[in-house]
């Protein structure tokens, strides 16, 4: 019997991998408790300075500034500047008069963000809108499908849309689809929070009556929509938190993308030039967590919403 020798190599570079994978899920998940105001800025530092080797130490500081609400991409580099910290470096490696530059800043300028404070507080018990968002065929689908079927208190927003149902969909459950004459009117009547022109092809919308109850009756609303849809519900509702959802790798976008076979060829070059776009936007979100595996991300999302499983 002939035995195929252990390639050591492939063994390290396979441990190597996984290694890269749970790391970036920690570091994912330490933003989003951040955006969410579970854990306070200070909290997160101190963690990074305890221990050199731990998933907050990894954290590079742009992300760690990102995280923090009312930091958009525009003041980040500001503050780095002001800091005298470089945004390629990492928290754990600060040195002394950084960390202690830091510190004050943290302590005074941030401290709305703490979740100990009242602000922290009010965005742990009030009923919150999270918006997910993401490119094409990263599946923002299935994860809002899987939150629905697991976490029964998240109220899953319906979107409207003009585009006919792909298999396996059910009208009123997975989208409400219409004729344009529908949107239309629904559009004339303000009966939509947003709607935008998707790939230049169709039209999505998210009726507003449904969201405002379920916030007025104290439940979380899940809302999953593109990007342009985004943009348009921080200007309506700037207290929602906006959580972009990406892909493990573009090579594994693309082959979700071609591997559900619900669009032509043509479509899907389309799909896939504006997914570099949207891409292109994650920072303008309040918060990032990586579909790499369907319940990971749900449960990443759902924690930021602050509701436990109801099974």
């Amino acid at each position: 019997m002939n035995f195929r020798p252990v390639n050591l190599q492939d063994i390290d570079r396979a441990a190597a991998t996984r290694a890269a994978v749970e790391a970036r899920r920690a570091r994912a998940k330490i933003k989003s408790e951040l955006a969410a105001a579970i854990r306070t800025p200070i909290e997160v530092a101190n963690e990074a300075w305890r221990d050199p080797s731990g998933a907050e130490a990894s954290l590079r500081v742009t992300d760690f500034f990102s995280s923090i609400r009312g930091l958009g991409p525009t003041k980040v580099p500001r503050l780095l500047a002001d800091l005298n910290i470089s945004d390629r470096k990492r928290l754990g490696r600060l040195g002394k008069r950084q960390r202690e530059r830091l510190t004050d800043y943290l302590v005074t300028s941030a401290a709305p963000h703490a979740a100990g404070g009242a602000a922290g507080t009010a965005a742990l018990t009030s009923p919150r809108l999270v918006v997910l968002a993401g490119p094409t065929a990263v599946g923002k689908g299935t994860v809002a499908r899987h939150i629905r079927e697991n976490y029964p208190d998240v109220v899953l927003s319906i979107s409207a849309t003009t585009r006919r149902p792909r298999p396996g969909e059910v009208d009123g459950v997975d989208y409400y689809f219409v004729s344009e004459t529908e949107f239309d009117s629904m559009i004339e009547l303000e009966q939509l929070l947003e709607w935008a022109t998707v790939h230049t092809a169709h039209r999505y919308g998210t009726p507003r009556a449904p969201i405002d109850a379920a916030l007025d009756a104290g439940r979380p609303v899940l809302l999953e929509i593109d990007l342009q849809g985004a943009r348009l519900v921080r200007r309506a509702m700037p207290e929602a938190l906006l959580v972009f959802l990406l892909p493990p790798s573009w090579d594994e976008l693309v082959r979700r993308l071609i591997g559900r076979g619900t669009e032509t060829q043509e479509e899907q070059q389309v799909r896939l030039e504006s997914a570099k776009g949207e891409l292109a936007a994650q920072d303008e979100f309040d918060a990032k967590v990586v579909n790499a595996e369907v319940s990971q991300a749900a449960r990443e999302v759902v924690d930021l919403m602050n509701v436990s499983s109801g099974r």
